[in-house]
């Protein structure tokens, strides 16, 4: 089973990633941000650097989607292939930073990656507003991305919104603005009760 974690920038993803893993015992599979060569990069200089870092980005999901297929654990993921495509990308492109050759040469990267990507078994998405979503950026002090702009943000939260309205798989959607389920045992049972709810009939 594929399990997909989806949200913004500074939404939880990766804390909601590892308390889930050990809370069911799943197999996590986190987004390579600390080694991503472009990533400094391209929060210096975004027009310049979005196609390089999309392109890696595409690649390695790519690797994570092939090798979560061919294993018969819970796999549970921290962003997705699809975020990738429909928000970051999406986004950027809308915002001038990708001209229309470098996103049609992407599209068409993905477009051949979809005869062998399926979406996961479950997505749970973050909703989040910018206001938590720059108090959270801020409080985790990341140096590359004390540089995102508010405009950026809104950008990928309105991207998010859209994607999420249209998306046809099975879908959990959770208001992390007023939930701490990193401390604050209770809230965590919130959103491992509705799993539970979806993935097993308990409820």
């Amino acid at each position: 089973m594929h399990i997909g974690i989806a949200g913004n920038i500074g939404s939880g993803k990766t804390t909601l990633t590892t308390l889930l893993a050990e809370h069911y015992g799943w197999t996590p599979k986190f987004e390579s941000v600390t080694y991503n060569p472009y990533l400094a990069d391209y929060y210096a200089d975004i027009k310049r650097w979005s196609f390089a870092l999309e392109m890696y980005f595409l690649n390695q999901r790519l690797h994570d989607v092939l090798e979560i297929s061919k294993c018969d654990d819970v796999i549970i993921q921290d962003r997705t292939l699809f975020e990738g495509v429909y928000i970051f990308v999406a986004n950027n492109y809308a915002q001038g930073n990708l001209s229309e050759r470098d996103f049609n040469t992407y599209m068409d990267t993905f477009n051949v990656m979809m005869s062998i990507v399926k979406e996961p078994d479950l997505m749970i998405y973050l909703k989040s507003s910018i206001e938590h979503l720059v108090s959270q950026i801020q409080k985790r002090g990341r140096d590359y991305e004390q540089t995102i702009s508010i405009d950026y943000l809104d950008g990928l939260n309105k991207r998010y919104e859209e994607w999420i309205s249209g998306y046809k798989g099975r879908l959990i959607v959770i208001d992390a603005d007023n939930l701490d389920f990193l401390n604050r045992p209770e809230d965590f049972a919130l959103i491992t009760d509705r799993i539970d709810a979806e993935l097993y009939g308990l409820f």
